[in-house]
């Protein structure tokens, strides 16, 4: 990380916050607060911000925070910046997980990024999670987004992957049969509920999220139906995969990328298949779509990178914890030439975005250029 950045504060995001400083080349951090719905975690979080600004060696020259208007640490880093008469600078969620690798190995040229996890706020207003970007230092744009899917219920969507393998059924073409699949696990009104509702795009919010795919494989192939914990069901998926994969390997898929409309990867020909699957091949279906969607998602990023003229991909956010997925992803993306950097002095998940804010923030104020998002056109 360059010295001579200005120091910024960084507040960090909602899920698993911690605050962080940037001065001097190096990042100072608070401890882990937690999820900031609990009123103690906030609290913890303003002692911890104001300590870190008192060891600055020099006064913070901004407080940078997500882009979500009504979370706590946005909220608080916004007082802070009127309180010290310095800027609240707003960094997009998926933009800070790509900063998080790239500060940590002092990157200063463009990269492709491939940003994945349960939910950042887009530019646009809308719930993003699985993100192709181009990122240099002090600038930025949206290459592309997952096939997006719609969130049945709203929030109650990521605790129960049943309504998203229904939301994933309605964007295959196959909602009519919504009601039947699912009435003999959640009960008739439930099932049909869920199929009225995506049907008239009611209380049906859309999301790209990445970690979204991976509920809906999981309630389609019925390895979870709710969800107590965050990313009980991927982990669930990514156990049954790795289990079967250290027995026999699968094929994957054709990749799903075309080299045309990178604007959008459309993962809904994995659905088929995991709709299909009987009770005995759950472990190898689970596999497959592991593999299938890390090569398609390395090929998209390959693609991108080729037509950027850069051989770095950068990758961050929660969905990387899951190691089948991503030692496939980057060992395909290595046979293609490319260099990946992913984190490696902090978390690639929320625990780790208050450096990504603060590099990107740091890099806006030294002047490099204003940083700035450029929306593609979302996918139909």
């Amino acid at each position: 990380m360059r010295a001579e950045l200005p120091p910024v504060l960084a507040c960090g995001a909602w899920l698993k916050n911690a605050a962080c400083l940037l001065a001097d080349g190096r990042a100072q951090w608070s401890p882990v607060h937690g999820d900031l719905g609990d009123p103690e975690a906030c609290r913890a979080l303003d002692v911890s911000v104001r300590l870190l600004a008192s060891q600055a060696p020099e006064p913070v020259a901004a407080v940078a925070h997500d882009l979500h208007p009504d979370f706590f640490s946005t909220r608080l880093a916004q007082t802070l910046a009127a309180e010290w008469g310095v800027p609240a600078i707003a960094v997009q969620h998926h933009h800070a997980h790509i900063g998080v690798a790239m500060a940590d190995h002092g990157v200063d040229e463009p990269v492709i990024g491939l940003a994945l996890d349960g939910v950042g706020l887009g530019t646009d207003g809308t719930a993003w999670g699985g993100e192709l970007l181009w990122v240099s230092p002090g600038e930025w744009r949206r290459l592309g987004g997952l096939w997006p899917l719609r969130l049945p219920g709203g929030d109650v969507a990521a605790r129960e992957p049943w309504r998203m393998a229904a939301a994933a059924m309605q964007a295959a073409g196959q909602g009519d049969g919504i009601a039947a699949r699912f009435a003999p696990v959640v009960g008739a009104a439930a099932a049909k509920g869920v199929q009225r509702m995506l049907a008239a795009q009611l209380n049906c919010p859309v999301t790209s999220s990445a970690g979204r795919w991976f509920d809906a494989a999981a309630g389609a192939l019925g390895i979870s139906v709710r969800q107590v914990h965050e990313a009980e069901a991927a982990i669930a998926l990514q156990t049954l995969a790795a289990q079967h994969w250290a027995q026999r390997p699968v094929e994957p898929c054709e990749s799903l990328v075309d080299p045309t409309a990178l604007e959008c990867l459309d993962l809904r020909p994995l659905l088929g298949r995991l709709l299909d699957t009987p009770p005995a091949g759950v472990a190898e279906a689970a596999a497959w779509f592991h593999v299938s969607l890390a090569h398609s998602l390395a090929d998209w990023a390959a693609v991108a990178a080729r037509e950027a003229g850069t051989r770095t991909v950068c990758l961050g956010g929660g969905c990387f914890f899951n190691a089948v997925l991503t030692s496939h992803l980057v060992g395909r993306l290595v046979s293609q030439g490319l260099r990946v950097l992913t984190p490696r002095s902090t978390s690639c998940g929320d625990a780790g975005l208050a450096l990504g804010q603060a590099w990107v923030a740091a890099h806006q104020l030294a002047g490099l250029r204003p940083a700035s998002s450029i929306e593609s056109s979302r996918c139909a």
